[in-house]
């Protein structure tokens, strides 16, 4: 997953009224809720892949619990960004404030600048061993479908807002700069995770500029190289130039989620909460790059 830079996180001007912040907050909610809805119905009219029988409602009813979650968290955090993009307007503090950019190139280096953050943050996810073992709640999904955009852990979350402060910070992101990329941003994380057969031509051209679902696909495989292979979040520009690009995955082949977490007590909603601080469960005995290193230095 993801960083998504969920829509949650949009910035509210502090004159706001606190009505015009709770109606602020509802669209939001709709919003998600309306991507959501469309991207289930394309899930059923184009499916990829069938579901177990009977798994999907434990497995969406899982994935929902942690998308609360992660909305609460979101909400509770959203203040931090208004406050980042106020500091770096008064300060005319970031690139597009030194450059002294006009509207169309504050939006072009504003998403531009946010998603190599993005980017970043999921890099570091799967190089830094004690962040991946937050960030495993999200790939021990077997069945990767639209409620699995949100699944992530709080501490994963935190991770993400950190990066995502940063790059309004590095960019001196305004305010409507903000909103047009979490808006992408966060339709596309629930495309990108989407359990639906694309075409492989329509594939290839829209994937020259951002992430598509089979893009996606290849980086949820429990097999390496693959789980660290296309971290990029809506541009995939950033995994050409980090060489972290792959063209798969080979869908016949393809199987998600990591060894060592399909048992019901892992797939829990306690489970995954408390899943990165058991050790008492081992490493997947297939894992990104960080979880290598660990076996190396062992």
């Amino acid at each position: 997953m993801m960083d998504i830079g969920t829509i949650l996180a949009l910035p509210v001007a502090a004159s706001d009224a606190f009505s015009a912040g709770l109606s602020s907050v509802g669209f939001r909610l709709g919003f998600l809720a309306l991507t959501f809805g469309v991207v289930l119905l394309f899930e059923a009219a184009f499916p990829l892949f069938g579901y177990a029988k009977g798994n999907w409602s434990g497995h969406a009813i899982r994935n929902f619990t942690l998308t609360v979650i992660f909305l609460l968290m979101n909400l509770l955090l959203s203040p931090i960004s208004p406050l980042a993009v106020r500091m770096t307007a008064q300060a005319q503090f970031g690139l597009s404030y030194w450059l002294g950019l006009g509207p169309a190139w504050q939006l072009v280096v504003g998403i531009a600048g946010l998603d190599l953050f993005a980017y970043f943050a999921h890099l570091t996810m799967h190089k830094i061993a004690w962040m991946w073992n937050f960030h495993r709640v999200h790939h021990a999904d077997s069945e990767v479908d639209v409620t699995t955009a949100f699944r992530e852990h709080p501490g994963e979350t935190l991770w993400r807002v950190g990066w995502h402060i940063a790059g309004v910070f590095a960019f001196g992101t305004p305010i409507w700069v903000l909103l047009v990329y979490l808006t992408l941003s966060a339709f596309n994380g629930q495309l990108e995770h989407a359990n639906i057969r694309l075409p492989a031509r329509l594939d290839r051209w829209l994937r020259l500029i951002f992430v598509t679902p089979n893009m996606h696909k290849v980086h949820h495989s429990r097999h390496l190289p693959e789980t660290d292979m296309n971290y990029a979040n809506l541009l995939s520009i950033w995994d050409r130039l980090g060489r972290s690009y792959s063209h798969g995955p080979r869908f016949a082949e393809l199987h998600y989620g990591l060894d060592g977490f399909d048992d019901p007590e892992k797939q829990s909603v306690s489970g995954l909460l408390k899943m990165p601080y058991l050790k008492s469960w081992g490493q997947p005995t297939t894992a990104p790059e960080a979880e290598n290193a660990d076996r190396r230095a062992a």
